[in-house]
């Protein structure tokens, strides 16, 4: 049911880019050594997912543009500031922490997928990756770090949207499956 005091934020594009991704990483990340097909697999789909970001980042809708949630170094300290004061600004589409996570978990999304595919290239997997004999273990040492170094930065993102949420009496997560706020940053539950 739809609240008078809600809009449309998340547009449906964006919310499916979200839960699939988060269902691929997961997918990725619990079968790496164990269903090599599935984790491959789950793997492309993040880069065509990735791909799929970039793009609407700037020809999406007005919140999932880059140019709605990329701020200045400054004003994402002040925010961050007033967060820990307890009275952080609130923002309709991502907050300028929210900004920055996202671009912090799209560039390690990036590099956890490109050096997977430079890891199957020198195991001859991708010949067009293909990087020559005795790299392979480097690459699989990069793609677990930076794996890993995702799985951190998504402990993080969780945490900023549950703290976020209560600061502001929203339930973000509702949100990012039905698209709708609240405008004036009130509760939804």
């Amino acid at each position: 049911m739809r609240k008078s005091n809600e809009i449309q934020v998340w547009d449906p594009l964006v919310r499916m880019f979200h839960w699939i991704l988060v269902a691929a990483f997961a997918a990725a990340y619990l079968t790496e050594d164990e269903l090599m097909s599935v984790h491959t697999f789950a793997g492309y789909l993040i880069i065509g997912l990735l791909a799929f970001r970039l793009i609407w980042g700037f020809i999406g809708t007005p919140h999932a543009r880059f140019s709605d949630f990329v701020y200045s170094p400054a004003r994402v300290i002040d925010y961050l500031k007033a967060m820990v004061r307890g009275r952080p600004q609130h923002y309709l589409g991502h907050n300028p922490a929210g900004g920055v996570m996202i671009l912090m978990l799209l560039a390690s999304l990036i590099v956890t997928v490109a050096t997977g595919l430079f890891a199957l290239g020198a195991e001859g997997v991708t010949p067009v990756m293909a990087l020559g004999a005795g790299t392979e273990e480097l690459w699989e040492e990069l793609h677990e770090f930076f794996a890993n170094f995702t799985l951190f930065l998504v402990a993080i993102h969780v945490a900023g949207v549950i703290i976020g949420g209560w600061l502001h009496r929203e339930n973000l997560v509702r949100a990012m499956i039905t698209g709708r706020k609240p405008a004036d940053g009130g509760e939804t539950s």
